[in-house]
């Protein structure tokens, strides 16, 4: 059994983070000083270190590049009051982590690996956190297949890393959403519910022909009818009918079991808002819409926290929303950002300390 104490780390010499300013930041660009690293072979995990990020030497034939057993997480740590850092529900981002490694046929992670180890390398690297408005350090932890033999089977042997990246808003404006009627994302019995890299590499195409019409994501729906709605780009999606919170269900495996979705839940229920997880079909939107019951429409993710949406786009039929007249997404957004910074109280209990 690995312990929290056997995990080795090794310092860099020099910091990266005096030639950058925390609070100008794009997502995702520039990664902290320090990573983490497991391997799993013979049936266990080993070998698990911090040492200073570098990059990775593979074979060609590694499993990965063929056969795409590839799965990862996204968490948020932020600085709070009394300069405190936090990082925000890692255990359910821990769980959600090993149910996508059992439906990729992969080892899952011991807490002790995936928890321990996302504190200690948050703790070495905590000057990288910034303190700005909506900042965070984002939290990468991921796991690939390694066995450097083609043949189409399960790998014997994986690796795991955890790597850090100090990051700005995530969509600085609303979005432009198109309904994608072509392409598919998920399917029952498929992936969907897992976070692998296959299922972000399959909405690559979708989402670049509709960014060339105008639209900055789509709103996917079903393989079969191409009517009910499941995800908005790579977030959960709510849509606000006559007073309504509606979010699509999670019973068909189709769509990730959002961190986010679960946090707005609970603010929507505390504000004595309705809310139904439930099938959704685009017809049904289309009536509210023209009744004049369909209020707001909004993503929920990690990267992204509430993203507002202020135009959706089905076929011929384009519905806008004045976003300056919206209430329960900013309401959502204001809440999660000030637990997340310390400014309102932890009710639920979502922060853990490092």
């Amino acid at each position: 059994m690995i312990e929290a104490a056997d995990i080795q780390i090794t310092k860099v010499e020099t910091s990266k983070l005096k030639d950058l300013e925390l609070n100008n930041v794009p997502f995702g660009k520039y990664f902290t000083d320090h990573m983490l690293e497991a391997d799993f072979e013979n049936g266990e995990w080993k070998n698990v270190e911090i040492k200073p990020y570098q990059p990775l030497l593979f074979q060609p034939s590694l499993a990965v590049f063929h056969y795409g057993q590839a799965i990862f997480e996204g968490i948020k740590a932020y600085r709070g009051k009394n300069n405190k850092v936090a990082i925000f529900r890692p255990f359910d981002n821990y769980r959600r982590f090993n149910l996508s490694a059992l439906r990729m046929n992969m080892p899952e992670i011991p807490e002790e690996i995936f928890i321990q180890g996302i504190k200690q390398l948050v703790k070495l690297d905590e000057k990288w956190v910034p303190d700005g408005k909506d900042h965070a350090l984002y939290i990468r932890p991921f796991m690939i297949s390694t066995d450097p033999v083609l043949g189409v089977k399960p790998s014997s042997t994986y690796k795991f890393l955890i790597i850090l990246s100090p990051s700005g808003p995530y969509y600085s404006r609303p979005m432009k959403i198109a309904v994608e009627e072509k392409y598919t994302r998920a399917a029952p019995g498929g992936v969907g519910y897992s976070k692998n890299a296959g299922n972000y590499g399959g909405s690559m195409l979708a989402a670049t022909k509709a960014k060339e019409e105008g639209y900055d994501q789509v709103l996917w729906t079903d393989p079969f009818e191409h009517k009910w709605l499941q995800e908005v780009g790579m977030m959960n999606v709510f849509f606000i009918i006559d007073g309504k919170a509606i979010t699509p269900s999670l019973d068909q495996g189709t769509i990730l079991a959002g961190i986010t979705r679960d946090s707005v839940i609970d603010l929507l229920q505390e504000m004595n808002i309705p809310v139904e997880e439930r099938h959704i079909n685009i017809d049904e939107i289309i009536q509210a819409h023209d009744k004049g019951t369909l209020q707001e429409v909004f993503g929920t993710g990690t990267a992204a926290t509430i993203a507002l949406v202020s135009d959706l786009k089905y076929r011929d039929i384009n519905m806008h929303f004045d976003i300056n007249n919206l209430k329960i997404a900013p309401s959502l957004k204001k809440q999660l950002i000030e637990i997340k910074e310390g400014r309102s109280e932890d009710k639920f209990g979502w922060m853990e300390y490092v």
